[in-house]
Parts: structure tokens; C-alpha cells; sequence
């Protein structure tokens, strides 16, 4: 007869791990209509008292990005256009994303909608409010 060592901790580590990768994983799905749709990626901090909001959008033209506040709701929308549908090619795989998007925040109501500065490089726009 073979004694063996159990480890319960160990055994529960392993099935948590396991529980979390399934709901990482899980989580990473977009429920979307048009799974290929364009939704840059946000961050949003604060620095010296002023609001930061930093949005990457690789592939968009300055000209193509709009924002408004209005109503202490600040809308950033544009669109990255696809540039790689071309009759002269035969696509073997296509990743990237393409698509109009338009994201919104309600700021709070001590921003002033005078002291508002954007910039835009290497694509990702910074907004910073006051």
C-alpha cells in the first residue's frame, strides 16, 4: 500500500485558478452586433486638479475626431476608415477593427467648458479639462 500526500490548499489554488481564468476569458467578449466595430480604448485620470481623458485612436486623421461639451456631457466621436479593402488583394486573415464610434462622459458640474485643452499625438487624444 502507497501513501500519498494530500495538499488541499494546492487543490483549491488549482480550481481557483481555473474559475479565473474561465471568467477572464469570459470577460473579454464584446457583446456587439458588429463584432469588427472600432471602440478606442479610454483612460480617464486626474492631475492637478484638471481632468485628463486620454483616447487612443491609431489609424484616425485629426480632422476625422470630434468633440463637443454640452450639458457637462463631453462626446468624443470619429471613425477609422478601412483602408485595406482593395480589389487588387486576396486577405488571408484580418484583424484590425474598423467602424464610426462615439463615446460620452457626464463630467461633474465644477468643469468649466472654457478651460478645456486637446492635442492629438502619435494617436491618442488628451483632453484635459478644468
Amino acid at each position: 500500500m502507497t501513501l500519498v500526500r494530500v495538499k488541499p490548499i494546492r487543490e483549491y489554488d488549482n480550481l481557483h485558478n481555473s474559475i479565473k481564468q474561465y471568467f477572464d476569458d469570459y470577460s473579454s467578449f464584446k457583446p456587439s452586433i458588429n463584432a469588427n466595430a472600432f471602440t478606442p480604448k479610454i483612460d480617464v485620470s486626474e492631475k492637478d486638479s484638471q481632468l485628463i481623458i486620454e483616447a487612443e485612436v491609431p489609424g484616425i486623421k485629426k480632422e476625422d475626431l470630434k468633440i463637443t461639451l454640452q450639458d457637462n456631457i463631453l462626446t468624443i466621436e470619429g471613425e477609422k476608415k478601412n483602408s485595406s479593402n482593395s480589389e487588387d488583394r486576396e486577405y488571408f486573415r484580418t484583424e484590425r477593427s474598423f467602424g464610426a464610434f462615439k463615446r460620452s462622459f457626464t463630467l461633474s458640474d465644477d468643469i468649466d467648458s472654457e478651460k478645456v485643452n486637446a492635442k492629438f499625438e502619435n494617436g491618442v487624444l488628451i483632453i484635459a479639462l478644468s
